[in-house]
């Protein structure tokens, strides 16, 4: 508090301040590591009392470029100045330009731009039903779409029928039909699955990543994709969380040479500045859904696609996904050798990686990421015994072993306890 000579009070908030009106206001639905953040820039993060911080989350791989990169934050106040938001009803002379610009990017005949990863998922969806019936002559009603066993696709309803997580489904019903669950990585239960005539396609992340990062034995997308084209069924991907580089590839399924019949993508299509999604696909898949069947007001609106653009201009410039290749092999490399009882296992693909934590005197993943905030790195815990690792794939070698001597400063203070 500052008192001035006209008696004036002014109230400089604090970390706890601020934490208190978001638990007064807010709706309870996250539980956020407790440190309140105001800058970013790069890979590091500042909270509001001046602490810096590694960020080792890029808000789920939104920040693969690094926190306000000038080049999208330049493309975002130019075009901001003079259009933002025509909805659909009208042409922008942006949205062909960006619509040319990512199909060409990635390789498909057209894009559905969306905006969240959530609405690129319920895209895909309907998409490949809509295939279906349309092109695979499934009787009405009776489309089947196979997903994996402790999937994240997302919360809406529809997404949320498919999960295998009580915590996502739990008091929701009723739930959307029509999803066959299989384990993840099990090639013979998608095999037996995919004989059924009804199903219109398999859905999965190339890495499951709110399940804990889990990686896919070799060969596995392949196989599936394989399987998929032997049954006409669509082989999905979504790479809201493994796309753009984050694993080392442009896209995770590049790493088996993969081609999605339908490619959702979100998060860090925007380098973290806007919502922005999208889903992929070629025209006997895309041009299955007529005028009016599906959209969204801010769907492609022009001040997303020239973000999208500029963020996807970066991606490829600053080579990120070579670097996430070349520093994620460090990065494992080095936590591996970390000579500690609490760490169970360490995984990952590129520079989306975990480690899972033994418990250890009633300590848990939350308090060693509580711990590792106070040592100036910020992680969360998923799945509460592990520990998810992703920075912005802007990060240096220097960082890399600057975060790593972090994180083992802090696992060897559990080791004496």
């Amino acid at each position: 508090m500052f008192t001035n000579n006209i008696n004036f009070i002014f109230y400089f908030m604090n970390t706890q301040d601020y934490i208190e009106k978001e638990d007064l206001y807010g709706a309870h639905n996250y539980h956020p590591l407790p440190v309140v953040l105001e800058k970013g820039e790069g890979v590091y993060v500042w909270d509001v009392e001046g602490k810096k911080y590694f960020d080792f989350l890029s808000a789920y791989s939104a920040v693969n470029q690094g926190h306000c990169h000038p080049k999208i934050i330049n493309a975002m106040f130019e075009q901001a100045k003079k259009l933002t938001l025509t909805s659909r009803a009208f042409y922008n002379n942006v949205l062909g330009e960006y619509e040319e610009y990512i199909a060409k990017y990635f390789g498909y005949d057209k894009v559905l731009p969306m905006n969240t990863g959530a609405e690129a998922d319920e895209t895909a969806i309907k998409l490949c039903r809509k295939w279906g019936y349309k092109k695979k002559g499934i009787p009405k009603n009776s489309a089947k779409i196979i997903v994996c066993e402790n999937n994240f696709h997302g919360r809406t309803i529809t997404i949320i029928s498919m999960s295998s997580d009580p915590d996502a489904y739990n008091d929701y019903g009723p739930y959307t039909p029509g999803f066959v669950s299989v384990p993840y990585n099990d090639i013979e239960a998608l095999e037996k699955e995919l004989k059924d005539p009804n199903v219109a396609g398999f859905l999965v992340e190339p890495i499951q990543g709110e399940a804990g990062v889990y990686v896919p034995e070799d060969g596995y997308l392949k196989k599936a994709y394989e399987l998929c084209k032997a049954n006409n069924v669509l082989f999905i991907a979504d790479e809201v969380q493994t796309g753009i580089a984050r694993t080392g590839k442009l896209l995770a399924v590049d790493h088996e040479n993969v081609r999605p019949d339908i490619l959702i993508l979100g998060k860090a299509l925007s380098g973290g500045v806007l919502p922005v999604s999208a889903v992929l696909a070629d025209d006997h898949i895309m041009l299955t859904i007529k005028p009016g069947e599906h959209g969204s007001t801010f769907g492609g609106n022009p001040l997303a696609c020239k973000v999208a653009i500029a963020a996807l201009d970066v991606v490829k410039d600053e080579k990120l996904a070579e670097n996430a290749e070349k520093l994620g092999i460090i990065f494992r490399d080095r936590l591996s050798k970390i000579d500690s009882e609490m760490i169970e296992t360490v995984r990952g693909k590129g520079l989306l990686n975990a480690i899972v934590i033994k418990p250890k005197g009633g300590k848990t993943a939350w308090d060693v990421c509580m711990a590792m905030r106070d040592n100036g790195l910020l992680a969360k815990p998923t799945h509460e015994h592990i520990i998810r690792f992703a920075p912005p794939l802007v990060i240096t070698e220097e960082q890399i072993n600057e975060s790593v001597e972090i994180i083992t400063k802090t696992i060897k203070q559990f080791d004496i306890l």
